[in-house]
């Protein structure tokens, strides 16, 4: 049986989701959840293409907040239809009503963590003010990021850039502005964008290993 790091409960509520497919179409889905616990869902029905490690938003009542997509049901599979998603802003509330404290729970059909999950860095939950500079706009954009690693960030951005898009990023840590040119992976309206970091000097990476190191990592 697998193992969660805390314990779900079966639930269906009305929920929606909301953001871009695996194809760079926006889409808006009415579902029910599965499943739920303090920071994550397990959604059925769902009919948009999307993809592990994507950013979606989902909305519970007058709530709304932004989740990661931890895993997707394989065509063919009982799970086919199905995603797994991590709150990314865990200390905003959803839920409306009482869950479980943190905990293993054995009793589930599987981790919330996709096996195939290749994720190279750990993410952890910061907000840190950053400094956009986009390929071939003049005007920089100030937003904060939601989650850090050393591989990449997620920055807020109600308006947020195309995927793909080139840029360079200044973020600050502590008192200190460490600079990385990177470009647009996941880029979710309403909530903002997955920016890769492409190229960063060595003394900026120590840095932001250090500022990390002493960051709580987001449980998968």
């Amino acid at each position: 049986m697998g193992k969660r790091r805390e314990p779900r409960v079966d639930k269906a509520l009305p929920v929606r989701i909301f953001g871009t497919d695996a194809n760079g179409q926006i889409f808006s889905e009415k579902l029910t959840t599965l499943n739920v616990s303090r920071h994550g869902a397990e959604l059925g029905g769902v009919q948009a293409q999307l993809k592990m490690g994507e950013i979606i938003g989902l909305t519970y009542g007058t709530n709304k907040v932004h989740f990661r997509i931890m895993w997707v049901g394989s065509p063919g599979s009982p799970k086919q239809g199905r995603i797994g998603l991590l709150n990314l802003s865990p200390d905003k509330p959803l839920w409306d009503f009482a869950l479980p404290a943190p905990g293993i729970d054995g009793t589930g059909s599987g981790p919330v963590r996709d096996p195939h999950d290749r994720r190279a860095h750990p993410r952890f939950k910061t907000v840190n003010s950053v400094e956009i500079h986009p390929e071939g706009q003049e005007a920089p954009i100030r937003a904060r990021t939601a989650d850090l690693s050393e591989g990449g960030c997620f920055i807020e951005m109600p308006n947020p850039l195309p995927k793909s898009t080139q840029m360079k990023v200044g973020i600050w840590v502590n008192d200190v502005k460490l600079w990385a040119k990177g470009r647009v992976v996941t880029s979710t309206p309403g909530f903002g964008i997955g920016v890769q970091f492409v190229e960063i000097s060595e003394q900026d990476k120590s840095q932001l290993l250090r500022f990390l190191e002493s960051t709580v990592r987001i449980a998968r």
